[in-house]
């Protein structure tokens, strides 16, 4: 199966549709007057395909298990055929689509089996998607916000060439993928004066989202939340609970972490952990949907729209 480990968890929902077309308007008035030598015909095919929605990682082998939080079905009885809708829900790190198209699957072919005694011309015609939401693409920006990003490693080895960075290259890449432009790329050592001057020259050239990698940890030399906590005005605990909490959910050592986040001025500022796993995790956790903070900003107006 596909790895999603990296995935946040959101409210996911699909509906899917089937279309069961019949012979004779005497077949539908079958089904409504629950006539039909096998039962009713609207409630087997429901309990049906209730099953085939929590059973669909059963039989489809690259589905995940998910914990179905809602599912349910709906019936349009028309003139010579009946319209199948099937709305599943979950709270999970990915989509409900394939179960949603299962369910409705599996009821049209209930219907079939107990329809096809008396009448012939049964047939399953349409199994679709109609619509779906949740995941992380629902949460990001539609807009090309064009926005100055910096990173700056915050490092005594790396800023002396003892050691290579990996943390801050990681978080260039993952944002180079989200199509974010990486305007300034610096490494400091951990010293409080030197931190803040190198944030003080990226807002004043407007750079409009600063994130730092490096220096949150417990140990004598990790100043970067000292160093920049000052400088900040509004400081956002949302994301920084986010962040930690994702890191949790995958090592007990997130809790250590003391990532940061706020507003200097129209500069967004970020401390994330000098980790290669933790600086990427933090990327994962609150990327792209962050990026909404500068659609809120109506003062994001830089000339650039």
């Amino acid at each position: 199966m596909v790895d999603i480990t990296h995935k946040i968890t959101t409210l996911r929902t699909a509906t899917a549709q089937a279309i069961v077309k019949v012979g004779s308007a005497e077949t539908i008035q079958a089904v409504l007057d629950k006539t039909v030598p096998k039962g009713d015909v609207l409630e087997v095919s429901r309990t049906a395909g209730l099953f085939a929605v929590k059973n669909t990682s059963s039989v489809i082998p690259d589905c995940h298990p998910i914990p179905i939080e809602y599912a349910g079905i709906q019936f349009e009885c028309l003139k010579d055929s009946i319209k199948i809708e099937v709305t599943v829900k979950t709270i999970y790190k990915t989509g409900v689509e394939v179960e949603a198209m299962h369910g409705a699957s599996i009821v049209a072919l209930t219907m079939y089996d107990m329809l096809k005694p008396i009448d012939k011309n049964v047939e399953i015609s349409t199994v679709k998607l109609l619509h779906k939401k949740g995941g992380k693409s629902d949460y990001s920006t539609k807009q090309n916000l064009n926005l100055n990003v910096a990173v700056l490693v915050c490092s005594d080895s790396v800023s002396t060439g003892n050691k290579e960075d990996k943390s801050g290259k990681i978080i260039k890449e993952k944002l180079e993928k989200l199509g974010l432009t990486i305007t300034k790329y610096n490494v400091v050592p951990d010293e409080t004066e030197l931190i803040q001057n190198a944030i003080q020259q990226l807002c004043d050239s407007k750079t409009d989202l600063i994130i730092l990698t490096g220096g949150t940890g417990l140990s004598n030399k990790d100043i970067t939340p000292e160093a920049i906590i000052p400088l900040i005005d509004r400081r956002i605990p949302g994301i920084e609970e986010a962040i930690r909490s994702y890191g949790q959910e995958r090592t007990p050592f997130a809790m250590l972490s003391r990532s940061v986040v706020g507003f200097k001025g129209k500069t967004l500022l970020m401390a994330l952990p000098g980790s290669s796993n933790g600086a990427a995790e933090s990327i994962d956790a609150i990327f792209p949907s962050v990026l909404h903070l500068f659609q809120l900003l109506n003062g994001f107006d830089h000339g650039k729209q």
